[in-house]
Order: structure tokens, then sequence, then C-alpha cells
């Protein structure tokens, strides 16, 4: 049963003494009065509301009838899901009120339903935090993680998915940002929560791999339109709930060495590079500077434009503003720097490798 709380009783006092200018009492089902204007009267038992909750109608008080604890005014029992949770005593003459006692019944159960819809969703989004969090531990409690998910009617079935949103501008609060991103990607397909202010994380479930870029694509579109600047990072698939861990790294890696003017990225396309980002530092600067030797980011950017638009001479020169003998020059620069011909299968493998590495050690010295 829904109670009376004195916060919402206090807000019902504070909103309706203010448009009637009149004194307003909040009674509990005790019939105490538990906010009024005037506030000597808190405290104290209400005889007229004692009454209206014995038999469930309005109680009209008149100057000369005597209710221990009541004025003249009139009474009206609150009612939420056919049920009543206390009473609403405005003071004044009776005859100025009966017209409007009802609509101020009326309103005062529209905030109370209000009242209890708002904490209802703040506590989903507690245990959706909670959910998310433990997801996240390198050992999480799968018993509190299905307790809470079966509170909230959501269902952990594979596969999943990992998604990071990180938000550089939005004007939206908490509460209405998560409810356009439940709306996207399906209220009952995932669970949302903010890691910090700027960070959201989504853990996606029950969606078939062949539909993931369609739910990222919607949440893009999303974001695109409530005006957030934002980057996406997803994971790829995964069928077992304790990688979830893994895969959101796997997200938080996609965002570093990804393009950053790319604002939805995948690990699946950066899976690979990633590999040389996680290897030992030492040994992974050992090889570059053995592989690239004294690179500058000129002869960097050259590479990186050249590969990836594979290999082609006149679409990087094309790429690089330049002219393709110029082009070619750089290239056998890179060569007689290098020993490494970057149109060689073989030695641009390696050239690329030396090349992530690269990129990372810059990307680190620049932050």
């Amino acid at each position: 049963m829904q109670k009376l709380t004195k916060k919402i009783a206090n807000e019902i006092v504070r909103e309706t003494s203010l448009r009637l200018q009149r004194n307003v009492n909040i009674m509990n089902t005790d019939g105490i009065i538990i906010s009024a204007l005037d506030k000597s009267r808190i405290g104290a038992v209400h005889e007229g509301a004692l009454e209206v909750l014995a038999t469930k109608k309005t109680l009209v008080i008149y100057p000369d009838q005597k209710w221990e604890g009541a004025q003249p005014g009139v009474n009206l029992p609150l009612v939420f899901r056919n049920q009543i949770i206390g009473v609403i005593g405005i003071t004044g003459n009776p005859e100025d009120l009966v017209d409007i006692g009802e609509l101020v019944k009326m309103t005062t159960e529209l905030m109370i339903k209000q009242e209890f819809l708002d904490s209802q969703l703040e506590w989903k989004q507690r245990t959706k935090e909670m959910v998310a969090g433990q997801l996240l531990k390198k050992d999480p409690s799968f018993k509190d993680i299905h307790e809470n998910l079966r509170l909230l009617e959501i269902s952990l079935v594979p596969p999943f998915t990992s998604i990071i949103v990180q938000i550089s501008e939005r004007s939206l609060t908490n509460r209405a940002f998560i409810e356009q991103v439940e709306g996207a990607i399906g209220k009952r397909k995932g669970i949302v929560s903010f890691i910090n202010f700027n960070r959201l994380f989504i853990a996606l479930t029950g969606i078939a791999e062949s539909d993931i870029p369609e739910r990222v694509a919607s949440l893009h579109q999303l974001l695109k339109s409530l005006g957030v600047k934002f980057r996406i990072a997803y994971s790829l698939p995964f069928y077992k709930a304790d990688q979830f861990s893994q895969s959101y790294k796997d997200c938080e890696i996609t965002l570093e060495i990804s393009d950053a003017a790319t604002d939805c990225a995948s690990f699946a396309n950066i899976e690979v590079k990633s590999l040389f980002y996680q290897v030992d530092e030492t040994v992974a600067e050992r090889f570059s500077h053995r592989v690239l030797k004294n690179f500058d980011t000129e002869k960097a950017e050259t590479l990186e434009v050249f590969f990836a638009n594979n290999q082609n001479i006149q679409q990087t020169a094309d790429k690089l503003f330049l002219h393709r003998n110029t082009l070619i020059y750089r290239l056998k620069k890179i060569i007689e720097d290098t020993g490494y011909d970057p149109k060689s299968f073989e030695d641009a493998l390696v050239l690329q490798v030396a090349l992530w590495i690269f990129q990372k050690k810059e990307r680190k010295s620049g932050s």
C-alpha cells in the first residue's frame, strides 16, 4: 500500500495553500496531522479526518459543530489505487469550499500518483545501477544480478553486447536521457546506467548479432536528434554473462584508438589493432623503434593513409593532396629508412604493426 509521506504531504500543503490562500492540512490514516500551513497543528489528532477515514466520505464541518482538533472547512478522502491513504482538510467557510474541494482532491491525488511513479522510476534506476555494477566486476554475483533482474522483469539472455556512450555535452537530466535511450534500444532489451556523469553503459541482452547494427544506428540517430555531443563504442557479441567486464574494456580501447572524428565505432573494426595495444609496452616500443627507426609524423600520416586506401597510390595522393610523384618519393624514403616496402604484403604487415605502436606512444605523450 502506498504511504502518504511527509515529503509529498509538505509539497501538497505548500502548493495548495499558495493557490487557495487558505490553511490546508494533510492527515495520515491514523487521523494525525502530518503537514499543515499552521505548523502548531502538526502531530494533533484530527477527529474530522477519523470520521472521513471511517465513512470514506467527504465531511463538511460548520462553525457551530465541534470536532476535536478540527476547524470549520471541508475534509476529503485521498484515494490511491482504490484505497484511502489519507485526508486533506481545507480551512474556511464551508459554503466557499464545497465547489473547489473536489478539484483540490483530484489535483492532490494526481500529485500523489506522480510522486509514486517518480519513486518507482528512481527505485528501478538504482536497481539497474546495481546490476550494471555487478556485471562489470571480474567476479560478478549472479545471485544478486538475477534477483534484481527478476524485480525489473528483465531476463539476461544471450547473445550480449556492451555499449559505451561517452558524452561531452548534453542538456537532458540523467533520468530523461536514460528513458530516451531505453526507447531506442527496447525497454526490456538492456540495462542502461550511468557509470559517471559523462559515460553511459548499456548492456544489451537477447538481441541477435544481425540486429545489433540496427539498434546502434537507432541509438546514434536518437543522440543526434537530441543535440548530444557523443562518441559510441560497442563490443563484439558474446554468450557468457561473466564476459561483460572484458567487453567493457573492449569498448574503452575502441574509444581510445579509433579515429576521434568517428562518433560510432565497433570493436570489430579495431580488434587486430587492439592486440598490439595490450602487449608489454617495452617489448612493443622496442619492435616499433627497430622497424621505424627515427620516424616522424609526416611519414606516419603517409603510411596510415596509404594503408587506409588499400595501398592505392593515386587514391592516397588525392587524399593527402599530393602530386603522385611526391607520394612515390615519400614511399621510397620510407623503404630507404626502414628497409621495409609498404607495397609488399609481408612488409606492409610489419610496418602497420610498428605504426600502431608508434601512434599509441604519440597519443600517450600528447595526452
